[in-house]
């Protein structure tokens, strides 16, 4: 069967059209693949849980027994060291947990020394 030239030509755009609009799509347009959407998602996922995990740090560093000291002591620390001091203090530990997570415990130092 002979296909006439019309069909194949359109055939041929057909497909050039379609790997434009993939490039297009995939470089400008936003577009993601399917593993990257679940890594976007599993970050974004993770940045929430720190998020609310450290306001419970800010609650529990409320209840230490030296709070002005301690606090004063995070203000006048590197931003490098904060995390480690909330950390020993215990404050990044949530309840039913047996060590405390570090990207909570900068989060909720941060929070502390603002």
């Amino acid at each position: 069967m002979q296909t006439p030239e019309w069909l194949k030509l359109g055939l041929y755009d057909a497909a050039c059209y379609a790997a434009e609009l993939a490039v297009i799509g995939f470089s400008w347009g936003g577009w993601v693949t399917g593993g990257t959407a679940r890594t976007m998602a599993a970050d974004r996922s993770n940045a929430n849980v720190v998020a609310a995990l450290s306001l419970i740090c800010v609650d529990q560093s409320k209840h230490d027994s030296q709070p002005a000291d301690r606090v004063a002591a995070i203000k006048t620390a590197s931003s490098w060291n904060r995390g480690n001091f909330v950390m020993k203090n215990g404050w990044a530990m949530m309840p039913g947990t047996a060590e405390c997570d570090s990207q909570v415990a900068k989060v909720c130092a941060d929070k502390i020394a603002a």
